[in-house]
C-alpha cells in the first residue's frame, strides 16, 4: 500500500507530505537515516490531541453518561490494544518504517509500535491541517465503538476503589507490601495491604505485585466503609 492509498483511507490528503512520511517512521529507523527520533515528538503530539477529540465524541454522543462513564469509554477507546487494532485496519503495518535492530527482532512491527504510528498520524494530521480533520478521522475509525450503547469497559477493582476514595474521601489509597517471599514460583509470593490515611482496608496476597494489590482493593471494596 501507498502513502496515496493511506489518504485515501483516512479520508486526508497532506499538504505537507513530508509530516506523513515523519509519522510513519519509527526512532530506529530515522536514527539511521539521518539521527534524528522519527515519529515520537508527533506520537506525543498525537496522543493529547486524540485524547481531546475522543472525548468530545463521547460527551456529544452520550449525554446521559456521568464523567466516571465517559473517562472509562475513553480509556478503553484510547489504550494499546485499541489502537493496535486501527493501525492495522489503516494498514500502518505495512507502512511504519523500522531501522534494522527492530527488524532483525521479529519482522513486523510490534503492536506498540503500531499504536505510536497511529498516535503520530494523528499528530501529522493535525498539525497539517488542524482539529477538524482529526475529528473526521476518529469519526471514520472509531464511529461505531464511540455510539455503541453497550456496557462500558469493567473498571479494575484498583481504580474503582481509588474513584470511591477521591468521592467520599478526598483521599487516595496506598498500597504496602507486608511480605515478599522472594520465591519466583511462589503463589503467594506477595501480600499487600490498602490504606487510607491510617486505616487498612483490606489485604491481599498474589504470585505478583499487582494481584496482590488488585485482590487488596478487592477486599477494601467488598467493606467499602462510610
Amino acid at each position: 500500500m501507498s502513502a496515496g492509498e493511506l489518504e485515501e483511507r483516512i479520508g486526508y490528503a497532506f499538504r505537507e507530505p513530508a509530516l506523513l512520511e515523519t509519522a510513519l517512521s519509527h526512532p530506529s529507523y530515522a536514527n539511521e537515516i539521518d539521527g534524528s527520533r522519527g515519529n515520537e515528538r508527533l506520537e506525543f503530539l498525537g496522543d493529547a490531541v486524540l485524547g481531546l477529540v475522543i472525548a468530545r465524541l463521547l460527551y456529544d454522543a452520550h449525554e446521559d453518561w456521568h464523567e466516571g462513564d465517559l473517562t472509562r469509554a475513553r480509556a478503553a477507546l484510547v489504550n494499546g490494544e485499541s489502537l493496535t487494532r486501527r493501525a492495522r485496519a489503516l494498514g500502518l503495518d505495512g507502512l511504519v518504517k523500522l531501522g534494522r535492530t527492530e527488524r532483525r527482532s521479529g519482522g513486523e512491527p510490534k503492536e506498540r509500535i503500531l499504536a505510536n504510528c497511529f498516535e503520530a498520524l494523528v499528530g501529522a494530521v493535525y498539525l497539517d491541517g488542524g482539529l477538524e480533520p482529526v475529528v473526521a478521522l476518529a469519526r471514520r475509525v472509531f464511529g461505531e465503538d464511540v455510539s455503541a450503547e453497550g456496557p462500558l469497559p469493567r473498571r479494575d477493582p484498583k481504580t474503582e476503589l481509588q474513584e470511591w476514595a477521591h468521592a467520599t474521601r478526598q483521599e487516595t489509597p496506598r498500597y504496602r507490601t507486608v511480605v515478599d517471599t522472594g520465591a519466583e514460583a511462589d503463589a503467594e509470593r506477595f501480600t499487600v495491604e490498602v490504606a487510607l490515611g491510617d486505616e487498612v482496608l483490606g489485604r491481599g496476597i498474589g504470585r505478583s505485585k499487582r494481584s496482590a494489590e488488585l485482590a487488596a482493593a478487592s477486599a477494601a471494596l467488598a467493606r467499602r466503609p462510610a
